[in-house]
C-alpha cells in the first residue's frame, strides 16, 4: 500500500490550513485542531488531545527550524517557559493515568475543559490590546529576576492546561509573553512561543501515547498537511496583518468553544 493512499485529503487539508495559522500568529494549533477532530471527524475527546499533542510536536518544531533561521527565536525565554512546563506536564500525566480516558465521564470533562480553555484564548485575543495597556505598565515596573520567575510559572501552568486540553500554548502563551516582554518584537515573541510548543507539546504528546490516546494513522495524515503549512507560515508572518488573523480566529473560537461545553 503507497504512502499517499494511508493520508486522508481532509484530515491533510486541516492540518495545513490550522499549521499555516499558527506559522503566522503562534496561535491556533491545539484550539483549532483538537475542537475540528472532535466536532468535525468525530475522533474520541482523548485521542483527539493526545494525537494533536504529537502533532503540534511535530509541526512546531519545523516552525521553529524557520524562525530560529531567520532570527525570530528568543531562547532564553523558550527555555524559562520550558522549566515551567515540562515537570507539570510530567505531573498532569501521572494524574491523568490514574483515570479511564475512554469512559464518558472522562470524556466529558475533557470536552468541557476544552471548550473553558477554548473560551479563555478567544477572549485573550479579542481583549489582549486592552488587557496590555492595562496589565502592561504594571509588569514593567518588575525587576528582571521577578520577569524570569512569571516566565517559569506561566510555563507551569501551560503545562497543565495543555496536558489536558492541548489548548493554551498559543494564545495564553503569546499574551503572556506580550505582557513580560513588551520590548521583544512581536515575531520574535510568537517564534519563542512556538519553540516552547516543542518539549512542551512532545512530553505531552509521548505521554499520551503511553496512555494509549494517539492515533498513528490519524496522525500521518495530519502532519503531511500541517507541516508544509507552518513553514509556509512562518514565512508569510511579516506579509499578512495579525490583527486580520486574530479577530478571525477569536469569532471561531466563541463560536466552537459553545459548541462543546453546550
Amino acid at each position: 500500500m503507497g504512502l499517499f493512499t494511508l493520508i486522508d485529503p481532509g484530515y491533510a487539508l486541516s492540518g495545513f490550513l490550522v499549521g499555516m495559522l499558527v506559522g503566522q500568529t503562534g496561535v491556533g494549533g491545539g484550539s483549532l485542531m483538537t475542537p475540528l477532530l472532535i466536532l468535525l471527524f468525530g475522533v474520541h475527546p482523548a485521542t483527539a488531545v493526545g494525537t494533536d499533542l504529537l502533532q503540534a510536536a511535530a509541526t512546531k518544531t519545523a516552525g521553529t527550524l524557520v524562525h530560529g533561521l531567520n532570527h525570530t527565536v528568543d531562547w532564553r525565554i523558550t527555555a524559562r517557559l520550558a522549566s515551567g512546563s515540562v515537570p507539570t506536564t510530567l505531573l498532569t500525566l501521572a494524574m491523568l493515568s490514574r483515570y479511564d480516558l475512554s469512559g464518558p465521564t472522562s470524556s466529558r470533562i475533557i470536552a468541557l475543559t476544552l471548550g473553558f480553555m477554548l473560551l479563555l484564548t478567544a477572549l485573550s485575543l479579542f481583549f489582549r490590546r486592552a488587557f496590555l495597556a492595562h496589565v502592561g505598565p504594571v509588569l514593567e515596573r518588575f525587576t528582571g529576576r521577578q520577569v524570569a520567575l512569571c516566565t517559569v510559572a506561566t510555563g507551569a501552568l501551560l503545562g497543565v492546561l495543555v496536558t489536558i486540553s492541548s489548548v493554551g500554548a498559543g494564545a495564553l502563551g503569546v499574551t503572556a509573553l506580550l505582557l513580560l516582554y513588551p520590548r521583544v518584537p512581536m515575531a520574535s515573541i510568537v517564534g519563542s512561543d512556538i519553540a516552547h510548543a516543542v518539549p512542551l507539546t512532545l512530553v505531552g504528546g509521548i505521554g499520551h501515547w503511553w496512555l494509549g490516546t494517539v492515533d498513528w494513522p490519524l496522525l500521518g495524515s495530519l502532519l503531511s498537511g500541517s507541516i508544509p503549512g507552518i513553514v509556509l507560515g512562518s514565512y508569510l508572518v511579516t506579509h499578512i496583518p495579525e490583527g486580520v488573523l486574530r479577530a478571525i480566529l477569536a469569532t471561531t473560537l466563541l463560536v466552537v468553544s459553545g459548541r462543546l461545553v453546550f
